[in-house]
This record gives C-alpha cells, sequence and structure tokens, in this order.
C-alpha cells in the first residue's frame, strides 16, 4: 500500500454508512485522495451524528452497517490502493440512557463491578453523602421533586429480569442484593423466596455469578406472575407517601446518587469529558481498561482494516506521553501479522492536541504528529494584515464595550469556568493538594481556602492546555509556560499567597515524585499532579473555545479550534519558519483548515480575513447597518436585543457565511440560509454565557435575536439592509475566494500531509456544528469533476467551487507523481523582488533532482480592486519576480495549469507564473 498523500475526513453517522463511502471510493480516489480518515465507528448511542459518544468500543457500530460494512468498505479501499485511518475515542465514554453496558454494571454492583475502576472515580468523597457512592447528574428537576412526581419510578425489564430506575431515557439498575427489599415482601411465595436468595448476594463472594442466574429465573416467571410483580412494584410508587419513603429508601442504598443536572458542576466525584455530563472519563492509563477498550482496534489493525489511528482529546489522559509510547509499541508488534495486500512501511498514529503560541508537540511520544489545528492558525495568521488590527479592535470595543484585548476576555472565561461548570473539578483538585499538604510537617498550616486562592489563580494564567509531568518532574519543554503561569498568579495575589504558589511550584512538577519514597506521600504527589492536568486542559477548552471565542469579535476569523487569537497575524518569515520546523520535526503532520469542530469554514475565515484589509471601509459600513436595522431590535428587560455586541457578531457571521449567488430578494434560498443561521445564533448566544446560557437560557432574549435576524434575512420590508450586506459581501467575496485558494495550495505543498475535510473541495462557507456536517451533494462533486475544464472556464464561473475542485485534484495527482519532493523534500523560503514583493509568498521543495515552486499571493486584495474573478490582472504586478533556488535545470517549469519561462536572469516573473490562475505549483524534474 502507498504511503499517505492526502486523507479525506468523513464523518459516519447513521444517514451516512460506511458502505455509502465505499460508494463514493472512486471519486475519492480520482480527487487524488490515499487515505479516508473516519470518524469514530465503534457502537455510539443510538441516533449519534458523531461518534464521540461510545457505548460499546467491541464493536463496530450497527448504525453504520457493522463491521461487514466495514470489510466491504476496506476492499473496496484496497482495489483502489487506498487506505483508512480511524479516529478512536482513548478517554471517554457515553454514559447515562441505558446502551453503555460497562457503565451500568458498574451502577448496579459499585465497587464489586468489574468495570469499577474503569472510569474514573473518586469514591472517597469528603462529602458524606457521596462516600463510597456516584453522584449521577442525570434529573431534569431537584431528587425530591422528582421523587413526589413520580418521574423515577421503578420498573421491570421482564426480558432480562432487571430491576431498574427509570427517567426518561436514563435507566439506573437495582443492586441485585437490593432485589430482597422489593421481592420479599410479596405474599407469593415464589417470588418471596427469589427475594431472600437475591438478598443473600450480600455477601456472597460469588454475587457477581450468581446474580445473573437469579435474574435468569426472574425473568423466566415474570409472565406467570405479573399481577404479584405489578402489586410490588406499586408499593414504590412515590406519589404516595409510603411510597415515596419506600422508593426513597432504596436508592438511599444504591451505589450512586441520584441528583439533579445542576448539582454537576459542583459536586461531580468523577471525571468528565470537559463539563459533558453524558461523557464519562476512562482511565486508559490501567492495563485492563487499555486493553478492554482497544482490543477491536487491536483486532482490526492486526487483520488489515485500518492503517492509522487518531487519537482524540490526548490532554485528556492521564499520562499522553505514556499512552502513545504503549499504542506505538502494541501497533508495532500487529503490523507482521497484517496480510500481504495490507501490508504498511509505516502505521501513522495522530493525537488531537491544541498548540498554544510557540508551543510544539513533544517529540518523545512516538507520534507522527498533531491533526493539524496549529496549520489552521499558521495560514490564517498569514492572511490577515496587521494594519487592520488596530482599526477592527477599537470598532469592537467601541460598539460593544467590551474588551478588545482577546486574553482579558479569556482570563475571565477561565474564572467563570472554574467557578462554575468545573467547580467540583477544581476541589478535586484543591483537595488533592491538601492532602499533599498535610503529608509535610512544613506544609501542613496551608489552609484549604489558601490552596484554593493560589490554584485558582495558577490555572487561570495558564498559557496552554496542560503540563506533561511525570515521575522525573516538568518536563523542559512545559517549564516556561508554568512560569508564565506563576508570574500571571503572582500579579493578581497578594503577597502572603506567594509562598503557596511556591508550595505548588514543588509538588507541581517541581518535586519529581521518583525521589519520594513508595507509598502515601509519592501516591499523593502523583494524584495531585495528574488531576492539575486533567483541570488545566478542559479548563483551557471551555473558557477559550467555547466562551471566549463567542464573546470576542475583532475578527471572527481569527476565532478558532487551535488559534492564538491574542495574535492577530504573522508575517510570512513566521509561516516558513514553521514550515521548516514542521519538516524537521514531524514532516508527517496532518495539515487541516477545515475540520468537524471548526467555528466557521475554511472559506468562510478566508473571506472574514478580507476585512482585515478593509478596515478603513467595513466600519462605515457597520454603521450604515446599524442605522437600517435599528427598527429591528427591541427590548428585553432593561436591555436591548440583539445588544450591540451580538449585533456585531451576527453581521460578520452574515459576510462570512453567505452563500455566492443567493440574491437579497430569493425566498426560496434566504429561508433556507435562515434555518442554518438560527441554529449558529443560539449556540453563540448561549456559548458566550453573557445574555445567555446552555445552563440558564433566556428565552426572551433568544427569542428576540431570532426574531431581528428572521425579519432581517426575510422581511421584504428590509430588502435595502440585505442589499448592503449582499454588497458588501460581493465587495469581500473574490478577495476571499483568492485567499480560499491559496490556503488551499498551501496546504497541499508544505511540509506535512494535507488533510481534506468532507465537502470542502467545493467552497466551505459553513458555520459551527451542526452547520458543519450538513449533508454532502457528492453526485454534485463527482460531475464537476469528471468534466474538464480550462483555467478560463474555472475563472469565468468560480463562484461554482468547480475551481478549488480542480486545484485540488491537479495539486494532489502531483504530489503522488513525486511522492518523495513532498513528504521529504527541503523546504526553502525564496527570495521575491519588485514592486509587489510584500504581496507574494513563495517557497521551493527540493530533493534530490526535483524541484517544486509554490506560488501565492498574500494580502491582494487591492491589486484585484473590482476584479470579477479571484485572478490578479497580470500586469498588477509590475517587475515583481522570484528568485530561483541554484539547483534548477531546466529553461521552462512545468505548472498546474500551464507552463512558465524562467528569466535570463534566472528568475520567475510574477506576470508569467500568475497569467494564467491566481496560484501556481511549477515542478522541474530530471526523473
Amino acid at each position: 500500500m502507498k504511503a499517505m498523500t492526502g486523507s479525506l475526513r468523513l464523518q459516519f453517522h447513521k444517514d451516512f454508512t460506511l458502505d455509502d463511502a465505499a460508494a463514493r471510493v472512486p471519486y475519492f480516489k480520482q480527487l487524488g485522495i490515499s487515505h479516508l480518515y473516519a470518524s469514530p465507528i465503534l457502537k455510539a448511542r443510538p441516533g449519534s451524528m458523531h461518534g464521540y459518544d461510545v457505548v460499546d468500543p467491541t464493536r463496530i457500530n450497527p448504525e453504520l452497517g457493522g463491521e461487514p460494512a466495514l470489510r466491504r468498505l476496506v476492499k473496496t479501499l484496497r482495489e483502489h490502493d487506498m487506505g483508512l485511518v480511524l479516529d478512536i475515542v482513548s478517554n471517554h465514554m457515553a454514559v447515562g440512557g441505558g446502551h453503555n453496558p460497562w457503565w451500568l454494571d458498574l451502577l448496579e454492583w459499585g465497587r464489586r463491578s468489574p468495570y469499577s475502576e474503569f472510569f474514573d472515580i473518586q469514591w472517597h468523597s469528603p462529602d458524606p453523602l457521596l462516600e463510597g457512592q456516584l453522584l449521577l447528574p442525570f434529573l431534569g428537576n431537584d431528587y425530591g421533586a422528582c421523587l413526589s412526581a413520580g418521574e423515577i419510578p421503578l420498573r421491570l425489564d421482564a426480558g432480562e429480569g432487571r430491576l431498574f430506575i427509570e427517567h426518561y431515557e436514563h435507566r439506573f439498575p437495582v443492586s441485585p442484593p437490593d432485589y430482597a427489599d422489593i421481592l420479599s415482601p410479596s405474599d407469593d411465595p415464589v417470588l418471596s423466596k427469589l427475594g431472600g436468595r437475591f438478598g443473600a448476594l450480600e455477601h456472597d463472594p460469588h454475587a457477581y455469578d450468581k446474580a445473573v442466574e437469579l435474574r435468569a429465573e426472574l425473568a423466566a416467571i415474570s409472565q406467570s406472575h405479573t399481577p404479584a410483580l405489578d402489586a410490588l412494584l406499586q408499593r414504590f410508587d412515590s406519589t404516595t407517601a409510603p411510597g415515596f419513603e419506600r422508593l426513597h429508601r432504596l436508592l438511599e442504598k444504591q451505589h450512586y446518587r441520584l441528583a439533579s443536572w445542576r448539582t454537576a458542576g459542583d459536586d461531580i466525584n468523577w471525571r468528565r469529558f470537559f463539563d459533558v455530563n453524558e461523557l464519562g472519563g476512562l482511565r486508559v492509563e490501567r492495563a485492563a481498561v487499555f486493553e478492554a477498550t482497544h482490543a477491536k482496534i487491536f483486532e482490526l489493525i492486526e487483520q488489515g482494516l485500518i492503517d492509522g489511528l487518531r487519537i482524540d482529546h490526548v490532554d485528556g489522559l492521564a499520562d499522553p506521553r505514556g499512552y502513545c509510547r504503549k499504542l506505538r509499541r502494541r501497533v508495532e508488534r500487529l503490523l507482521d501479522k497484517r496480510p500481504a495486500n495490507a501490508a504498511v512501511a509505516h502505521f501513522p498514529i495522530y493525537v488531537e492536541k491544541i498548540l498554544g503560541a510557540d508551543e510544539q508537540l513533544h517529540r518523545d511520544w512516538q507520534v507522527d504528529g498533531t491533526t493539524g489545528y496549529e496549520f489552521m492558525n499558521q495560514v490564517s495568521r498569514l492572511q490577515h494584515d496587521p494594519t487592520g488590527a488596530e482599526p477592527l479592535a477599537e470598532l469592537w470595543s467601541s460598539v460593544s464595550g467590551r474588551p478588545a484585548v482577546f486574553e482579558e476576555e479569556a482570563l475571565a472565561a477561565r474564572q467563570l469556568v472554574i467557578n462554575g461548570s468545573l467547580a467540583g473539578d477544581f476541589e478535586s483538585v484543591a483537595q488533592a493538594l491538601l492532602q499533599v499538604a498535610r503529608g509535610d510537617l512544613m506544609s501542613r498550616d496551608l489552609t484549604l481556602g489558601a490552596i484554593r486562592r493560589a490554584l485558582q489563580a495558577l490555572v487561570v494564567h495558564f498559557p496552554v492546555y496542560r503540563t506533561y509531568i511525570s515521575a522525573c518532574g516538568r518536563p523542559a519543554e512545559d517549564e516556561g509556560y508554568f512560569q508564565q503561569a506563576l508570574e500571571g498568579a503572582r500579579g493578581t495575589l497578594g503577597e502572603a499567597d506567594w509562598p503557596v504558589l511556591d508550595y505548588l511550584a514543588r509538588w507541581l512538577g517541581g518535586e519529581p515524585w521518583r525521589d519520594l519514597p513508595p507509598g502515601r506521600p509519592r501516591k499523593l504527589l502523583r494524584h495531585a499532579c495528574v488531576r492539575f492536568q486533567q483541570l488545566t486542559s478542559p479548563t483551557a477548552a471551555k473558557a477559550v473555545e467555547d466562551t471566549a471565542f463567542y464573546r470576542s469579535a475583532v475578527l471572527l476569523s481569527r476565532n478558532d479550534v487551535g488559534f492564538d487569537a491574542e495574535h492577530f497575524s504573522a508575517p510570512p518569515e513566521v509561516f516558513h519558519r514553521a514550515c521548516e520546523e514542521r519538516l524537521a520535526h514531524f514532516p508527517d503532520n496532518l495539515l487541516a483548515t477545515a475540520t468537524h469542530d471548526h467555528k466557521r469554514g475554511e472559506d468562510t475565515r478566508a473571506r472574514l480575513a478580507v476585512l482585515s484589509e478593509r478596515s478603513s471601509w467595513y466600519p462605515g459600513r457597520v454603521n450604515h447597518w446599524q442605522a437600517l436595522a435599528e427598527p429591528l431590535r427591541s427590548q428585553v428587560g432593561d436591555n436591548v436585543a440583539p445588544s450591540p455586541g451580538d449585533e456585531l457578531i451576527l453581521f460578520q457571521a452574515l459576510l462570512g457565511s453567505w452563500p455566492l449567488g443567493l440574491a437579497s430578494d430569493d425566498a426560496q434560498g434566504l429561508e433556507a440560509y435562515a434555518e442554518r443561521l438560527f441554529q449558529w445564533q443560539q449556540k453563540a448566544l448561549r456559548e458566550a454565557k453573557l445574555a445567555s446560557s446552555w445552563s440558564a437560557p433566556n428565552e426572551p432574549y433568544e427569542h428576540a435575536c431570532k426574531a431581528y435576524l428572521q425579519r432581517l434575512l426575510l422581511d421584504p420590508q428590509y430588502q435595502q439592509l440585505r442589499a448592503s450586506l449582499v454588497a458588501a459581501v460581493q465587495r469581500l467575496s473574490v478577495a476571499g475566494a483568492l485567499n480560499s485558494l491559496v490556503q488551499t495550495l498551501l496546504r497541499m505543498t508544505v511540509p506535512g500531509i494535507p488533510d481534506l475535510y468532507q465537502g470542502a473541495e467545493f467552497w466551505d462557507l459553513s458555520l459551527v456544528d451542526p452547520d458543519n456536517r450538513r449533508p454532502v451533494d457528492y453526485a454534485a462533486r463527482e460531475q464537476a469533476l469528471a468534466t474538464p475544464a480550462s483555467p478560463v472556464e474555472l475563472l469565468a464561473r468560480w463562484q461554482d467551487g468547480h475551481i478549488k475542485q480542480q486545484l485540488i485534484a491537479r495539486t494532489l495527482k502531483c504530489r503522488a507523481e513525486h511522492m518523495a519532493l513532498f513528504a521529504r523534500g527541503t523546504y526553502q523560503p525564496l527570495q521575491v523582488l519588485g514592486e509587489q514583493a510584500e504581496r507574494v509568498v513563495a517557497f521551493a521543495r527540493i530533493h534530490d533532482d526535483e524541484l517544486a515552486i509554490v506560488i501565492v499571493p498574500r494580502l491582494a486584495s487591492d491589486l484585484l480592486g473590482e476584479a470579477s474573478s479571484p485572478l490578479i490582472e497580470a500586469p498588477k504586478w509590475g517587475d515583481t519576480r522570484i528568485v530561483l533556488p541554484s539547483n534548477y535545470t531546466l529553461p521552462t517549469f512545468k505548472g498546474l495549469f500551464s507552463d512558465v519561462a524562467v528569466t535570463a536572469n534566472k528568475e520567475l516573473r510574477l506576470d508569467a507564473a500568475l497569467k494564467d490562475f491566481p496560484v501556481n505549483l511549477l515542478v522541474q524534474s530530471d526523473l
């Protein structure tokens, strides 16, 4: 099988199955894709649209067609010499509901369950109400209210002989020994005797196995004893006073405590994925858990059905480095067992990792790199004009009244998250550190309050997702980030708390726990370090990605997953340096510009980036739209809806995502677009947590904002406002398309493996999920790719997206023909001379006798002017030219769309290189 030259991410669900993908493999091959990159395919919660809510890691999801469909897909891929990379979820599983057998077993048996150590649970809680119990914050109301309303009734699954508590879609098993409380009072001697046998399980060392037999007996007699069983269940009707008391006593004996969903933030005693109650953290660092959760994955690798792995949310794990290295060792041992037709020279492993500004992935993890969020950020910074930063910041702060400095929003959001949805997780870390303090005479006088203050200040100022502390302490790569957090914490704490920070610096990796003698102190220190690192990661994610990015809108194109929004732009030198470092350390890193997690589609961001070049024009447009929209606003209490900030965010969302060709009076098209915007708007308002939130929706405000948007898009009375917005979109869209073609070519030619997101071979003007996961019209894409077109034709109808698809197909074909050149060829920035030199980025890829030159415009909207297509007229380049590397050999370069001659001065002129197409890839080869 060929090595990876280009991957395509597919989102699988019940409406797009493995067989659906198999039918499209010939198209993907023609496009130039070498590997499909699949969302999780293990059995997920029924109806899952993403697959990250796995309920059974031992099976392929039957909603996707199950294992037979996977084999059919792989067979088709093999016929086209293609591979399959699989996204796996090592950090968590779906909990709640009634579909996860491991979770249900845990609830049923507590510490006696073989799965009691699978989930990351704090069984010994300082809260006496939770000692030995698991908090289950799944109730829609307070416990007492649900109990008295009969909303958590006792039920019998007669087919399985199981008794359980039901709450809407949730199922909470009754522990088998407690069946005695339900069955024994029966006047029916058969049921009463069976109840006594269930009760005997309490102290039976073989209770787990015997319960299977007893439940089978209950199932067998349930039909013949239905009236008696119904009468027994009726005794626990909590809408009556006796039933209320009985059911409450029964629930108090369980291995869990039912509670309102609102208690999760403060009282949770198990680790979740971020703050999502329905996703429970796994202890994959334990050997048994690792083997059980990966058994099916290893089987698929050994059988040659998958050819690479993507690890979701690696920062949630207790020990990412240890996990990745262990995974690599296991994979390498399996490769020799694969069938001959599935032999691979190398099996890539990627981690989903958000890198901070200037942060590098640790090189000793034995992975091939990240999923490429940092590349999205690098190319985005390249396409933002630094001169636009100040005027756009001034516009935002003057309109919204909010800070223009993103770091201020991020700090405030971190405070909010720590004191809100992650308060329980924060308290667990504080309690762990208190135990460390109590174990040392020198620190035992530290109070819990002082530890809380210092810890909160440290977490709030943490500049990266997390550190990677080991038995040897903090790695050198992490030290600068930890010191930066300490400095920030000292700036906000009083001097009396500074000594506490010194202790935290020692305990959290400054004092290697391997230097301590084995025993409780070492265990406590390690536990505190792990818990701390598993706190900073979700704090950063929830505060930055899911709060601050929705609060700050200096320019929304700089707010996306993996972006360092505090840095508005960067010169080409920074981009070149990042490419050189990637080639040196992670040459097979994935390169993405669109993902299933992005806030805005790659072409939405590319269009919005043009505003950085039009920063003198844009504020006047905003003022005009605000005046026209004045009648659309309404009063909600003491506030106007939408707020000025929310209104400006909406204007940017419209400018970025307005469909190409959608007229301001197209009623049907506007209806469809409005539905997409309604979903985005609600999510944006709730994620910002200013006027509304997921935990406390402000429905009057949300309704007012929706009414504003609905009238703006659909009411004939506001045609003038829509026409003005459309005119602005048209002024931005051509330059935005040029930006899109630039980032597309860069993604496929710089060091790394280009990753394409489903459907993004046409223009991707999407918003955040679920908008970015809409069905893809593959028939249209197949037809377009099968229809040859010249550059002139592609440019004439650039709005249909075929121009982007052709660029992808031709570039990937070139990559496949020159695999070594693009996989390991050196990266050399090229000197650009002439009057428009600052508007050009050029570099060479060199390998043996092969040479490729990549040329793209940058910040060139002024050169486009009022052009009707994204091609800059050749004369506007003037004398701009590129100095060729010394090892070129031929007088002519073969280009993607036309050939280009070298001048007598050993240069390439831009008016020739970019005469026929907006960007170019030129190749010379003696092979």
